[in-house]
């Protein structure tokens, strides 16, 4: 306990310096078990270089005082030494040993974080697709049937496995609370387990820089008591609206938007993880950055209609897009 509160107050009085006016330190204050796995690692990080800054620091001031110039080493001349060999050996063999220290422990926590939580092995984990685009965030219920935008509802206590992909450009998806980040790449898929201890509203967001709309591209996640969550479920399905191929192409362009919800998902027609899958960048869409840039055919986009595999002819209509446009939706997350 008393090591808990040396390391609340180290993080309370260094972290604000390192991250300027930023001081809600929410991974210093995990909701799940991988999120908590993650902590202890920070802290054991903390632990080490805590212990290194106050070791040099000390040696500092040691030696410094030491040998300072006085009155009677005015004119000392130190003697010619080829150094020793015992010391060379000691501050060699210290720094190896730190690195073995932080190694082991964040090679071990990676590949645990790779698997469901301890204790939920034997649990069914609920299958969220997660799809990024420019500028939000879209999750897919398959077994459920339902899409959402920008939030995803999750019941408490249960393992959630997040696939990720994205429409586009990289992004990446980060949920501080519950878990540490992963990348959403096009035509790949990713994955990761999440569990939330209990019911509450935790801040996601996307934390690699993708254009002019990255700071915003933030989302809820609501866990729910497993009551909640099968209410909210059929809920969406008796009263949200079907998505539609032409809808889902205007969500993908880069725009930011507010909750949309839907009783299907996008997965009935395309899978962006799929590396056969159809082209849903618009790069016609970002000409307000000011550089226009080139615009690259590509055969598979899906504007184009005509194409095959074997197609060398592809084809582009070009639109304008007001990129600070915003698109309003559904609240279906309460």
């Amino acid at each position: 306990m008393k090591l808990k509160k040396v390391f609340a107050l180290f993080g309370a009085i260094i972290f604000p310096l390192l991250s300027g006016c930023e001081t809600n330190m929410v991974v210093f204050e995990p909701q799940g078990p991988a999120a908590r796995s993650i902590t202890q690692l920070i802290n054991w990080s903390l632990l080490w270089m805590l212990l290194v800054v106050v070791v040099v620091f000390a040696l500092f001031t040691y030696i410094v005082w030491k040998y300072r110039e006085k009155p009677d080493n005015m004119d000392y001349e130190p003697p010619e030494e080829h150094g020793s060999t015992v010391l060379e050996i000691v501050w060699t063999a210290i720094p190896i040993l730190i690195v073995i220290a932080l190694t082991i422990p964040t090679v071990k926590t990676l590949y645990d974080l790779e698997k469901p939580p301890k204790g939920y092995e034997d649990q069914e984990p609920l299958v969220i697709h997660v799809t990024s685009a420019d500028w939000k965030w879209i999750f897919s219920y398959p077994e459920e049937g339902i899409e959402t935008v920008n939030y995803v509802n999750i019941p408490e206590d249960r393992p959630i496995l997040f696939k990720l992909t994205s429409a586009g450009t990289m992004q990446s998806f980060w949920i501080p609370a519950l878990a540490g980040q992963k990348y959403t790449m096009n035509r790949m898929e990713t994955e990761l387990y999440v569990v939330a201890d209990h019911p509450g509203s935790y801040l996601g967001r996307n934390t690699n820089f993708n254009g002019r709309g990255y700071a915003h591209m933030e989302f809820e996640v609501l866990a729910q008591t497993p009551q909640e969550f099968e209410k909210w479920v059929r809920e969406v399905k008796e009263t949200a609206p079907k998505l539609t191929k032409e809808k889902y192409e205007e969500i993908l362009l880069p725009t930011h938007l507010g909750r949309l919800t839907f009783s299907n998902t996008h997965l009935d027609w395309v899978n962006h993880a799929d590396a056969n899958s159809k082209t849903y960048t618009n790069p016609e869409a970002y000409k307000t950055h000011g550089y226009k840039g080139k615009i690259f055919e590509e055969e598979d986009n899906y504007k184009n209609d005509a194409y095959t595999p074997k197609s060398n002819h592809g084809h582009h209509e070009h639109e304008d897009v007001n990129e600070n446009e915003s698109h309003g939706g559904g609240h279906h997350g309460h």
